[in-house]
């Protein structure tokens, strides 16, 4: 598959609340630091982000606590995209969080989410966040959490609100409070299958499932252990392409509301993971790689 010319428009389009976005978009965590966790060279994550928005990606991920020592993705998007372009949609996540140092937090109360917000704000250079992810810890009830981020797109601060690490019972449960355009969990092929009623139940109720770490084998990125299974290869050989394109190309297939945001800080893979947009698996493809899904 020649990756030179294809968009992120070959995926098709899906909304968020008013939002409309491709359904290949970009995760920022990755721009930070390289695999060996060493820093990342900035120019080459600006200029990745840059072409990003060139291939008609216009739906980044990002998040405050995305930071190495001497990067933060947020700062690396306001440096490359800024001023940005009218279409692009930002998507950030509130919750968790880090030190300076960058060891993990408690989970944030509830009137510290304002505080996360405005971090978010600043660091992007942006006066509201188009959709803000209330990024859950455990099963407990998060109403209180999903209120207060209520109370402040209710302020013009937010535009929509989604939820991420969930249960299926938290989805039920944040609807009581406000509307929710998107869920985003980790899920793949053969990663989380558990996860498939929960897809569809959002795609009847038109909310988009964001499904993170989609290039997942077994809890790590396909290819990280050296391995990969034999029916991913098959299905990659047959059209040319490379496993992880299958992977991407998977999970788009899983169903109209789901978007994919694989990330990368190389510019030749960021092109191949928009081309996967424009693979169609075969019927035949899809139940392989369905023996996959259930088996794993």
């Amino acid at each position: 598959m020649t990756t030179d010319t294809i968009t992120a428009a070959a995926a098709g389009t899906w909304r968020l609340g008013d939002l409309t976005v491709n359904r290949i978009g970009f995760g920022a965590m990755r721009l930070t630091s390289r695999a060996d966790g060493s820093p990342s060279d900035r120019d080459r994550a600006i200029a990745v982000l840059r072409r990003a928005v060139e291939l008609g990606v216009n739906h980044i991920d990002t998040a405050a606590f995305y930071f190495s020592p001497l990067r933060s993705a947020n700062e690396l998007i306001n440096r490359a995209l800024a001023p940005y372009p009218d279409d692009l949609v930002i998507v950030t996540k509130v919750g968790p969080g880090k030190d300076p140092a960058g060891e993990w937090l408690p989970m944030a109360r509830p009137d510290q989410l304002r505080g996360q917000v405005e971090e978010n704000l600043r660091q992007l250079g942006r006066d509201h966040l188009d959709v803000v992810n209330l990024r859950v810890y455990g099963p407990e009830p998060l109403a209180e959490h999903f209120g207060a981020l209520a109370e402040l797109r209710d302020a013009g601060l937010i535009r929509h609100l989604g939820v991420s690490a969930i249960r299926p019972q938290q989805l039920a449960e944040a609807q009581t409070v406000a509307p929710v355009v998107c869920v985003q969990n980790s899920y793949g092929l053969g990663y989380r299958a558990g996860h498939d009623q929960l897809l569809r139940d959002c795609a009847a109720q038109g909310i988009a499932f964001v499904p993170f770490f989609s290039l997942a084998t077994s809890g790590r990125e396909a290819g990280a252990s050296g391995t990969e299974h034999d029916e991913v290869r098959a299905v990659a050989r047959a059209h040319g392409v490379t496993p992880a394109q299958v992977r991407l190309a998977w999970t788009l297939h899983r169903g109209p509301n789901v978007l994919a945001i694989p990330g990368t800080g190389d510019p030749e893979h960021l092109a191949q993971n928009v081309a996967a947009g424009a693979l169609r698996l075969s019927a035949d493809d899809l139940a392989r790689l369905e023996a996959v899904h259930r088996s794993a």
